[in-house]
């Protein structure tokens, strides 16, 4: 049995140790409840046990426990200036013993560390992983990106984007042609903050799901977000109207 009440007053009082008043804070407080409702809904909607949703629900919960850390100590959601906030998730729970908190048996641990670890890694690194492992991968991936797409559009563009405006922004060639040929964006050749926003929009090609694909329908996440950053330079607006059209189009195909 999993007490998802008690791991959720458990999570509130790890948050407290740290600023909530702080943007990034309380970006990633909020963020880790919405993913958490969403890996939820996910496993019901793939008719998953009781079981199954509340451990869905429970990695929602964990995926990001390493987040706070890495803000306090770097001001940053950048994996590649500070720490890989995965691993460090997996640290804080399992070497520094903070999943004892949150009375969870044992028996769910390798499955829990497995989807901390692989919930922001390129791909599922799936070797020896058994299907229900594989599964809570998949799904903790899905509820992850899903709600990135809602917190690029609400939140601030400098806890987002780390800058205040996106108006001026460009894009790098090779960006984009990662984007349309690839399909998978290498963050070492970001030269921009617009190379933020592509490598963003390539979260479209790696959801599981068609629920997932049909939430992005839905909620019209990515021609929102392309409104909402505002670009003002005119070869960006072309470059951005044509990737969003490459991106709403794989979408209305996965959603069948």
């Amino acid at each position: 049995m999993i007490d998802i009440e008690n791991a959720r007053k458990v999570f509130k009082e790890y948050v407290e140790n740290y600023d909530i008043n702080d943007g990034k804070i309380a970006l990633k407080y909020n963020h880790i409840l919405r993913v958490a409702d969403i890996s939820k809904r996910i496993a019901t909607d793939l008719n998953l046990s009781e079981e199954d949703r509340d451990l869905a629900e429970l990695i929602g919960i964990f995926h990001d426990i390493g987040r706070f850390e890495q803000v306090k100590r770097f001001n940053t959601f950048v994996d590649r200036d500070s720490i890989n906030h995965g691993e460090y998730g997996v640290k804080v729970l399992f070497e520094d013993g903070l999943i004892e908190k949150f009375n969870v048996d044992e028996k769910y641990y390798r499955v829990i560390r497995l989807a901390v670890l692989n919930h922001n890694r390129r791909a599922i690194e799936s070797e020896g992983m058994s299907d229900n492992e594989l599964l809570h991968c998949k799904i903790i991936r899905d509820s992850d990106k899903l709600d990135i797409f809602y917190v690029l559009n609400t939140d601030k563009f400098i806890n987002s984007y780390g800058i205040e405006s996106m108006e001026d922004e460009v894009f790098s060639d090779e960006i984009v042609r990662e984007f349309k040929e690839d399909h998978y964006i290498d963050y070492s050749k970001r030269k921009t903050f617009g190379d933020k926003w592509v490598a963003h929009m390539t979260y479209v090609y790696d959801f599981n799901f068609k629920s997932s694909y049909r939430a992005m329908k839905e909620k019209e996440y990515i021609t929102k977000l392309y409104k909402y950053v505002n670009f003002k330079r005119k070869e960006t607006i072309r470059v951005a109207k044509e990737i969003v059209d490459i991106a709403n189009k794989y979408i209305e195909e996965n959603c069948n």
